[in-house]
């Protein structure tokens, strides 16, 4: 007897095979089989001339879909067909979730067998796994079939309808999409803040106070908390409009004010005031689910979402972690006595509590019959066990690490808050605060820290000692210094504090994240500078248009509900064609009538969409070709008629550093606007200055007879040249990149060109970067070569000097120096390094504290592997309780029109 199983992905048949033996046959839809026509030439000729052909549903007949099996996927299908056929019975091993089980039913639908079928799912692929899916089979879920299927015909509509106007009113080619659009707003929303940002200067004291001989650590260092009892300013007093909020009752020191007060407080006598002194407890974090998955493997290594999730595609279809498409952090009693075996073993007795933890949801609807992903087995594979490399490894040991943390005791210490005070000379009541924190036990912190999106953030296993004292001691103020601050906009979005503000809002699902940051920025919408996302000014001409004519569409909390309610039809609560009805062709207040939307739009000016005031008369339109600027100025054009003097804006420059001074200086050099530098000595041909569309170039201008095809050499100008003073000698040294440096020990050419992102080195598809655009000209092949023999170092330039010089480290004998690293300043020792803390400044950085930080960070062992960490407590989200979906047996009253 012959069981022919299909799962999705051809990567599992091998392992699956294997676990199932010689009685199974185990093959792959590779995917999806079906989808709704993508084309007019996939539309079926019977459809052919229906006023819904080109949406591929039957929006006249119960939204019925017209499904079409795409042309790579045929020859997959035939294989499945001849395999069914010498088989006795299908198993349909798809993943489990949404997606998965419409890929089940569209199979079903799509093979037509014979013989009993079996729906079975897993969440890892080992043995055991399978074999107990193959011995608890279920019929498809058809609630979750109708649930994908309303949500790819409500995408459709969406992206048909909208799409169109986009095309009309904006620029051909754009699209619209039912969440990525509410992403894009929420980009373009954050520059828009950004833009409007009014900095507000504020100053403060800082104190180093001396606590005599004795104490351990003598030294402290502390902030003005109070004058005269009122608190002084800080950033988060002020709005986003520079001032302070609301009625504030505090005290705002200017520069002045500051210096004043801390002469006024030279040589006075300083006492403690208040110690107050509280448990520290840190409970650990929750396992991984898909999306705090995503945002720590950001944090941590520099992954973009769908980075992370092909990483952990991979790492599940190899059976080293389960399914890594959840929204749970529940953990199976197996995977608990998995993890709490391992703590034991690996950190003893004193490390494992006492019960199991066990962790719920708070993500609304999350699926808890699933797991949170954790490594696969019984048991688990410590990450030097699994053989593993690279990208992989390092996942791994993140989700290893996570998941035996988990189950680990809490972090205990205590922190304590001194408070110092003295009268100043001028009178004021001044006061101070310390605070500092220790970990009397490590619990979790011993196997893993989270990281955090804010650089400022503590680490949750930082610790800042305080000397023991107590009310009335008397301490000196060895260093008092007035420190001016400036508030700070909110930091653009990155991949992943994006995933977390969608999945705040309840925005989309949490499977789905990876593809729309990834479409947002595919789509041009969105483009990086750094991590950073950054909107494209096509994108606040796309949202302008939605948020006047689409405004329910955009909506957050639209979005948010739409979401609940196609979770309402996966649990069998909503009916699919009654959701489809309300947002086609809905009339009542709560449904949104797409169609009478889209045919009762007013007429939109196009040309105010695409134009942006930047002030004095000068806008920014959104063209054809990119942004540009027009000023009130006029120019003679070739025509001889006035034209607005124009200018092409860098497509690399962020919005909100399109200030109206930056406005002017482009408009000085405005595009199209070129200079003759004089003829080429060698070729005779003239050579042009120009400003472009990614900024300024020189050019040789081709004879009217050059051969067709011919292209002119261009070259960017360095960043320290300018158009109006690049001399010939210049230009014609700039044609000359790139530059051949020389060869390798292999004979591979090494040459030196200046890109977009900098100068570089390039060798076969190996490039490293270069200190300064000068080294083009001047780097020999020696120096190339040796830059080759070093390792390649990613995403960073060549390390620079010491900021500070310190002496010798008293532990380890080396020299001691202050370094500006990727997270703020640092000392080490060339061994170990060790962060300033936010209390320490580097001019004032002495010996003995450099000492006393690479002290702590020895104390917590060797540096591990991986991005440096920092923590912060992330926001509990609303939890929602759930209710268990009833099955529908997998047949359909009508399955679906195909061809």
């Amino acid at each position: 007897m012959t069981k022919l199983v299909i799962v999705e992905s051809p990567n599992k048949v091998r392992s699956i095979q294997a676990y199932l033996g010689d009685d199974y046959v185990v093959d792959s839809s590779v995917g999806h089989i079906r989808d709704l026509p993508r084309g007019a030439d996939q539309v079926p000729e019977k459809y052919k001339g229906k006023s819904w052909a080109r949406l591929g549903v039957d929006i006249d007949n119960g939204f019925e879909p017209v499904y079409v099996v795409s042309a790579d996927k045929k020859s997959q299908i035939t294989k499945l067909k001849k395999l069914l056929k010498e088989a006795d019975e299908l198993v349909l091993a798809t993943d489990e979730d949404r997606e998965g089980e419409a890929i089940a039913w569209h199979l079903l639908d799509e093979l037509k067998p014979k013989v009993p079928v079996k729906r079975i799912v897993f969440n890892e692929i080992t043995k055991e796994a399978i074999q107990r899916a193959i011995a608890q089979p279920r019929d498809v879920d058809m609630d979750l079939v109708d649930a994908q299927e309303t949500r790819r015909i409500l995408d459709r509509l969406y992206g048909y309808e909208v799409s169109p106007v986009l095309w009309k009113k904006v620029m051909s080619g754009l699209s619209a999409g039912r969440v990525q659009s509410v992403a894009t707003r929420l980009v373009v929303e954050r520059e828009r803040e950004r833009m409007a940002f009014v900095p507000a200067s504020y100053w403060d004291l800082e104190a180093t106070f001396d606590a005599g001989e004795g104490h351990d650590p003598r030294r402290f260092g502390a902030k003005i908390a109070s004058v005269d009892g009122k608190r002084v300013a800080s950033g988060s007093n002020f709005g986003p409009d520079g001032k302070l909020k609301g009625k504030a009752d505090v005290v705002h020191l200017d520069e002045a004010a500051a210096g004043a007060l801390a002469t006024a407080l030279e040589g006075r006598e300083f006492a403690v005031r208040s110690v107050e002194s509280k448990p520290y407890t840190r409970r650990p974090y929750a396992p991984f689910r898909t999306t705090t998955l995503q945002q720590e493997a950001s944090r941590k290594f520099g992954f973009g979402a769908q980075r992370t999730m092909s990483v952990a595609q991979r790492l599940y279809e190899g059976g080293y972690i389960t399914y890594m498409r959840t929204d749970s952090v529940t953990l199976s009693q197996t995977a608990i006595k998995a993890a709490r075996a391992q703590v034991k073993e690996l950190y003893g007795d004193s490390y494992l509590p006492e019960k199991p933890r066990v962790y719920t949801g708070k993500v609304k609807n999350a699926q808890e019959a699933h797991e949170a992903i954790r490594p696969a087995g019984e048991s688990f594979r410590t990450p030097k066990q699994t053989g593993l490399s690279g990208d992989e490894f390092r996942l791994y040991e993140l989700i290893w690490k996570r998941t035996v943390a988990s189950q680990m005791r809490d972090a205990q210490g205590d922190q304590v808050t001194i408070r110092v005070g003295a009268q100043a000379s001028s009178g004021e009541d001044v006061v101070f605060h310390a605070s500092g924190r220790t970990i009397t036990f490590y619990g979790f912190l011993k196997a893993y820290v989270e990281s955090s999106e804010d650089p400022d953030a503590a680490d949750d296993d930082q610790q800042t000692k305080l000397p023991v004292l107590s009310e009335g001691d008397q301490v000196t103020a060895v260093d008092l210094e007035a420190a001016g601050h400036q508030t700070k906009p909110p930091a653009r979005y990155t991949e992943a504090s994006l995933i977390k503000e969608l999945e705040d809002r309840e925005i989309g699902r949490p499977s789905t994240y990876a593809s729309i940051v990834n479409t947002i920025q595919n789509r041009g919408y969105v483009y990086k500078k750094g991590t950073a996302l950054v909107p494209a000014w096509i994108a606040f001409s796309v949202v302008r248009l939605m948020e006047r004519h689409f405004g329910r569409l955009i909506s957050y909390d639209f979005t948010a509900e739409l979401e609940d309610v196609l979770d309402e039809v996966s649990h069998g609560r909503e009916d699919r064609v009654a959701v489809l009805e309300s947002f086609w062709a809905g009339e009542d207040e709560g449904s949104t009538g797409l169609k009478r939307l889209v045919e009762s739009l007013p007429d939109i000016d196009a040309r105010e969409i695409a134009t942006f005031d930047i002030g004095e008369g000068i806008h920014l339109r959104v063209g054809r070709y990119g942004p540009y600027l027009e000023g009130p100025e006029k120019t003679t054009g070739k025509d001889g008629t006035e034209q607005p003097v124009r200018a092409n804006v860098p497509e690399d420059l962020p919005p909100d550093e399109l200030t109206l001074e930056k406005a002017r200086e482009l408009l000085a050099n405005p595009a199209g606007a070129e200079r003759e530098l004089g003829e080429h000595p060698e070729t005779g041909l003239m050579i042009t200055a120009k400003n472009g569309r990614f900024g300024p170039y020189v050019t040789e201008q081709l004879p009217d007879d050059a051969p067709k095809g011919a292209k002119p050499r261009t070259a960017s100008l360095f960043a320290s040249m300018d158009l109006d003073t690049i001399t010939l000698e210049d230009a014609v040294k700039l044609l000359t990149l790139p530059r051949v440096v020389g060869t390798d020990e292999d004979g591979t050419e090494i040459t030196a060109q200046n890109g977009r992102y900098g100068p570089y080195l390039k060798k076969g598809t190996d490039s490293r970067s270069l200190e300064s655009e000068e080294q083009l000209f001047t780097l020999t092949e020696e120096q190339a070569r040796a830059i080759y023999a070093q390792p390649k170092s990613y995403g960073r330039r060549a390390a620079k000097p010491p900021l500070k010089e310190l002496g010798e480290d008293p532990t380890s004998g080396r020299p001691i120096v202050a370094k500006d690293g990727r997270f703020g300043t640092y000392v080490t020792d060339g061994e170990y390094n060790a962060t300033l803390r936010k209390d320490d400044d580097i001019e004032s950085l002495t010996h003995e504290r450099a000492v006393e930080l690479l002290a702590e960070r020895r104390a917590k062992g060797p540096a591990k592997k991986g991005a440096k960490k920092t923590a912060k407590k992330s926001t509990a989200k609303k939890s929602a309780a759930k209710k268990s979906a009833a099955k529908k047996s997998t047949a359909r009253k009508s399955t679906a029109k195909k061809s």
